[in-house]
């Protein structure tokens, strides 16, 4: 009769079968032993690395990426918003438009272009924000078209030039500045985004760091029972290299947080509040001037009020709202250097607030050409008018913006500094590590030759 042949047996089963009759002897163990460390060790580095990139990553997008595009959006509107109040000024001086203003308007649209195509550049179409940009693109060329017809009716002295400039600053209200703060919410909401994802704690890599030290200490103190020796060097040094890595992580990371914190609370925060108060002064700008342009042709969808008189005082009410959040915020970060430019800014709103009030008086008894001097100033100087006013709030909020700016820049560029180096040391302190366990167990196991 034929032997029986024995049934074949899975790999998986000669393997398990291999490993048990190591585990029965101490070389055995060892060798095991010496690969989960190994194991374990270059398994913390690669996570670590992995993780740790990732963070820098997007930490390196707040820097250079997604808080300028923010910035740049927000300086969209505001040059869109200064265009609109340049020209309606400009429009109210007569057929001589008075040069320095007319030079503002156009310093205005060619930044509000020359951003436009950079957000373009670095926005791709498919997303709400080229959405946003293709219709600004597309509306700024209308916008200045109507522009251009008013300035040319009232060089002739035509009354339809009014209705042009009415009609411009409807197509910038309805149009073009909602698309902006559309486009400034959404990029500033990808900058929150990045912020979350710079900030998130690298709970896998910190889990794994330590089972690793764990498993380490285990060994050492197993090879110490076993031998009476206290210490392995390669043992001793695969931990060492291990809680630098751990360490690094913790600590790095947990510096990198505050930084960005720091960079959004001091700088970030204060950014978008002060950037919103600037459009607010901008919007109410237009709107004083659009009063005396339209002198009551326009009302409010109840037909009651002056819409433009009525659209400056909700601007003001907004800007003062957005003011005494600036003020407290820099008062709670004791910013004193970027408090005194916002202080600068209420005081002259108030200013502005009181000299609107006695130019529209002067309007409403029937002295339209003193009301327009309290208005936009004389043809040699703003002195004493509303204009003069708002020059000084503007000038205020610009340099409060880029106090803040820098604030940002700082806090932000350390907490990407902070992260710096990491994922390349950890992977070389692993690499190290895994070799020092192997040696260390090695060295062990010579002792059974």
């Amino acid at each position: 009769m034929p032997a029986a042949v024995p049934p074949q047996r899975s790999g998986r089963a000669v393997v398990t079968d291999r490993l048990r009759a190591a585990a029965t002897t101490e070389p055995g163990r060892l060798q095991i032993i010496g690969a989960v460390l190994a194991l374990l060790v270059v398994a913390f580095g690669a996570v670590t690395a992995f993780e740790v990139s990732g963070r820098a990553a997007s930490a390196d997008d707040v820097v250079t990426h997604s808080q300028p595009l923010s910035a740049d959006a927000a300086d969209i509107y505001s040059s869109l918003a200064d265009a609109d109040a340049a020209a309606a000024s400009g429009f109210l001086a007569g057929p001589q438009e008075p040069a320095k203003v007319h030079d503002r308007y156009v310093a205005d649209i060619d930044e509000a272009a020359r951003l436009l195509v950079k957000a373009a550049a670095n926005t791709d179409s498919s997303t709400k924000s080229g959405h946003e940009i293709t219709t600004l693109n597309k509306e700024l060329p209308r916008y200045t078209g109507l522009i251009e017809r008013a300035r040319a009716s009232n060089r002739q002295g035509l009354p339809l030039g009014g209705a042009y400039l009415r009609y411009a600053n409807q197509k910038m209200a309805n149009d073009m500045l909602p698309a902006a703060e559309r486009l400034y919410a959404a990029e500033t909401g990808r900058l929150g985004q990045d912020y979350d994802s710079a900030r998130t704690w690298p709970f896998f890599s910190l889990g794994i760091g330590v089972i690793a030290l764990i498993v380490l200490l285990w060994a050492q103190r197993r090879n110490f029972h076993r031998t009476n020796r206290v210490l392995n060097h390669g043992l001793l040094a695969a931990t060492a290299a291990s809680l630098v890595v751990l360490l690094w992580l913790a600590v790095g990371h947990s510096v990198a947080r505050s930084d960005l914190s720091d960079a959004n609370t001091r700088g970030q925060q204060s950014l978008d509040v002060l950037n919103r108060a600037r459009i607010d002064s901008l919007k109410a700008r237009a709107n004083e001037t659009l009063t005396v342009v339209a002198r009551g042709a326009v009302l409010t969808a109840d037909g009651k009020n002056d819409k433009y008189e009525t659209d400056y005082g909700t601007g003001m009410k907004a800007l003062v709202e957005e003011l005494d959040k600036a003020a407290k915020l820099a008062e709670d970060t004791h910013d004193t250097v970027g408090g005194e430019p916002v202080a600068k800014a209420i005081t002259g709103v108030t200013e502005w607030q009181s000299r609107h009030r006695t130019a529209r008086k002067t309007d409403d008894s029937g002295d339209y050409d003193t009301a327009l001097t309290q208005i936009i100033g004389t043809a040699d100087s703003t002195r004493g008018s509303t204009g003069e006013s708002f020059n000084r709030v503007d000038d205020a909020l610009k340099r409060a913006l880029a106090h803040e700016q820098e604030e940002f820049t700082r806090a932000a560029r350390d907490g990407r500094g902070a992260l710096g180096g990491l994922p390349i040391g950890a992977a070389a302190l692993a690499v190290l590590g895994a070799v020092a366990a192997i040696v260390g167990v090695n060295r062990r196991l010579s002792e059974f030759r």
